[in-house]
């Protein structure tokens, strides 16, 4: 093994640690030796299909063990895995199908209608299981600068990018968390965020690397999220802000027991009322900074910060560095700029678009697009994205400072603010709420709660009121589509 190389992630583990719990599941658990095992049988089947060493082969599946098990066993074969959104249309799929070169797509039946219009060869996991087994070499080394997987991001404009994640950017990612939040042995992450994107998937790595179980959910219920702290030993758990509101609600009275170490909080700025909330009930919460370009978080707030640096998504993963920049220079402390860093968690690029690469990565530095400071003492205050972002009459208002007040409102639930076109004033923010059930709540009500911790010209110039917001499948706010909803008549 040279130093460029590292042990074939849950073999190594298996061989290490083979009767620890790797999976647990409502039903079912399931240790790492016998993970690896199914595993196994699972790379012969694909060989047997014609899989082989840097095939490029797409999945479309929901979380389940055997989406944990085929995402291992192309990586036993040494396969490039592109993971595909189950959220998306057929006409997106066909393209990321195509843009990637797929040879192969896994997935299953509920999702078969979805990719109708791909040429390439399709099995469904069911299909799998009555392949014969062909004897095939599993790479007992992982190069750090080998492809791993493709995600591709959903974009403001265009057509999406597919990005490019090696092995070493997921073992850096892996190991940075570790160094931030520490690895205790009765460690036990929930996976309710999808393993198609970069949240679930790095869960999913971290647990063979450190050796801890994933408990595995098809999707966020937020019932199901809190029996899984109290009764399955969940010690951490990555969600976003209206994932973790309506735990909060669905907890009540309750609290969880002392061995939870925290919510790793994501998917954007977090409203402090949330916050505070999860202060006042004695539920540690760490803010992260991340995105896919990243390999998950890259900034996390250590737990000693949680309370006197309420708010800040902290300072960067130990392997990473940070700075803001301003027109082309380093902002200064507390001066607003685009995010930018660096990390050997990094990507090295996007798929098929070296202009898009060359214009986002610059001397080993990405530049996000999102919006930020750092305080004196280099903690990061996440603004907003930069594309979200509201100029009215020359005036920068940031749409995350808009929602965290809405939905500080107790009769509020959720809020989503975006800006529309305005002849005065060039673009003014527009309000989206959904409402407590039975809340006769009015926008003038909203506007006048608005004007007593809001600037004149950041108080929403138009409230609509909707039965749900735009959101991705890891619950992110989507507020490019808030528009639409007019379009759509509410």
């Amino acid at each position: 093994m040279s130093s460029t190389e590292i042990p074939n992630w849950l073999k190594q583990r298996a061989f290490l640690t083979p009767n620890r719990t790797a999976i647990k599941t409502v039903n079912d658990e399931v240790s790492f030796l016998t993970l690896h095992k199914n595993v196994v049988k699972k790379a012969k089947r694909l060989s047997f299909a014609g899989v082989k060493q840097n095939d490029v082969v797409a999945i479309l599946m929901k979380n389940s063990v055997e989406m944990v098990e085929v995402i291992h066993a192309l990586k036993y074969i040494g396969a490039v895995t592109v993971l595909l959104n189950i959220k998306l249309t057929s006409s997106e799929l066909e393209f990321q199908l195509n843009d990637s070169g797929a040879k192969l797509l896994l997935t299953e039946e509920v999702l078969v209608e979805k990719i109708n219009q791909f040429s390439g060869k399709k099995i469904m996991i069911t299909e799998l299981q009555d392949l014969l087994e062909e004897e095939c070499e599993i790479l007992e080394y992982f190069s750090l600068n080998q492809t791993d997987t493709i995600m591709y991001t959903s974009g403001t404009t265009g057509k999406p990018k597919g990005v490019i994640h090696t092995y070493g950017n997921h073992w850096w990612s892996a190991i940075g968390s570790s160094l931030n939040l520490g690895l205790h042995q009765d460690d036990c992450w929930l996976v309710a965020v999808p393993m198609f994107h970069i949240s679930g998937l790095s869960i999913l790595y971290r647990s063979v690397i450190y050796g801890i179980p994933a408990v595995i959910h098809e999707g966020f219920d937020p019932k199901k999220a809190n029996d899984a702290i109290m009764n399955q030993g969940v010690t951490i758990m990555s969600l976003v802000s209206v994932m973790l509101a309506r735990m909060l609600d669905t907890l009540g009275s309750d609290h969880y027991p002392s061995g939870f170490r925290g919510m790793l909080l994501g998917g954007g700025p977090a409203p402090k009322p949330l916050l505070e909330d999860c202060l006042a009930r004695q539920i540690p919460v760490f803010q992260t900074y991340g995105m896919t370009e990243t390999a998950s978080q890259v900034v996390t707030l250590a737990p000693e910060y949680s309370i006197p640096k309420l708010g800040s998504a902290g300072k960067p993963l130990f392997p990473a560095q940070i700075k803001i920049e301003k027109e082309g220079k380093i902002a200064n402390p507390l001066e607003v700029g685009e995010i930018v860093v660096k990390a050997p968690n990094v990507t090295k690029g996007y798929l098929n678009r070296p202009d898009a690469t060359n214009s986002t990565i610059v001397d080993g530095w990405l530049y996000t697009g999102d919006i930020g400071y750092l305080d004196e003492e280099g903690f990061l205050y996440v603004l907003d994205r930069r594309s979200d972002l509201i100029i009215s009459g020359g005036e920068n208002i940031y749409p995350a400072e808009i929602e965290a007040v809405l939905v500080a409102h107790p009769n509020i639930v959720e809020a989503g603010v975006a800006g529309i076109e305005d002849e005065k004033w060039g673009q003014v923010p527009a309000a989206f709420v959904v409402l407590q059930e039975g809340s006769r709540l009015t926008s003038d009500e909203i506007n006048a709660f608005c004007y007593e911790h809001l600037a004149r010209y950041k108080v929403p110039k138009s409230v609509h009121f909707v039965e749900s917001l735009p959101r991705n499948a890891s619950n992110k706010l989507m507020r490019r589509k808030l528009i639409e909803l007019l379009k759509d008549g509410e």
